[in-house]
């Protein structure tokens, strides 16, 4: 072989190795400062509900069909009351809210002890909220007890998904 051929496969070996380096830290990097969780005004969901929020609420109510109307003393936005995220709030309107680790989540949880796909909230058709675990490891939790069935939440009543609490509030 000639020299410039042991050059190029030195050269090249080299860069490979060097990639293989630089995945490598990658990966440690993403282990020890977790997942990047974007901010809630950034998705498409909240720029739907502040559109509802900034034309008064009055024609959205006018829109729901009678069985989707909120009642007096129903929840109306959901509040991130501990864990990473506190202060993130998500307004109900009548959507499916997911929960978990995954990036298309409307809850994106940066905590070792949620599963990608922990747990959802949604409306029954009486208006009132169920939480359901969706299988999760680690549990979910409504005001103390793990949750084995779809349960209704009441108001104020924590939902806890490892290190972060949620609550539905008016």
């Amino acid at each position: 072989m000639s020299e410039l051929t042991l050059t190029v496969m030195r050269l090249g070996f080299l860069a490979v190795l060097w990639l293989f380096v630089i995945v490598a830290v990658q990966v440690i990097r993403s282990d020890l400062f977790g997942t990047r969780v974007t901010q809630r005004g950034s998705r498409r969901g909240n720029a739907e509900g502040r559109a509802g929020q900034q034309q008064g609420g009055g024609g959205r109510q006018a829109a729901q069909p009678p069985t989707q109307r909120q009642r007096r003393g129903a929840p109306t936005k959901l509040v991130v009351s501990e864990g990473t995220l506190t202060g993130t709030t998500v307004a109900l309107q009548g959507q499916t809210i997911t929960l978990g680790r995954a990036h298309d989540s409307t809850i994106v949880l940066d905590d070792d002890y949620a599963s990608s796909r922990h747990a959802r909230i949604y409306p029954d058709r009486d208006g009132q909220w169920i939480v359901e675990d969706l299988g999760s490891t680690n549990g979910t939790y409504l005001d103390r007890s793990r949750l084995t069935t779809p349960t209704p939440i009441p108001l104020g009543a924590p939902i806890r998904i490892g290190k972060t609490v949620i609550e539905l509030r008016k």
